[in-house]
């Protein structure tokens, strides 16, 4: 018995791990792109903190770039010193 409710909570803790990962793609996203993998890209944020999101479009953004993510849309930053 002990054993089946394991196996469920480990279920139940795996799915709603996937279905987070889904709506990561809503989430608005600022920072420095740490990752470029296809269309997801990994963003480094102030504090340290890094999120995936998936992308609508990479073409133009490198590592390094500072960027804002807002609906799949990825905004490049002005550099800092901003000329």
């Amino acid at each position: 018995m002990a054993k089946r409710i394991l196996v469920l909570l480990i279920a139940v803790m795996f799915t709603l791990g996937v279905v987070s990962l889904g709506f990561a793609a809503d989430v608005d996203v600022k920072g420095t792109v740490t990752k470029i993998d296809g269309k997801k890209i990994t963003v480094k944020d102030d504090k340290g903190k890094g999120t995936t999101v998936e992308v609508k479009n990479t073409t133009g953004v490198k590592v390094g770039d500072k960027v804002e993510i807002k609906g799949g849309v990825v905004k490049k930053m002005p550099a800092a010193g901003g000329y």
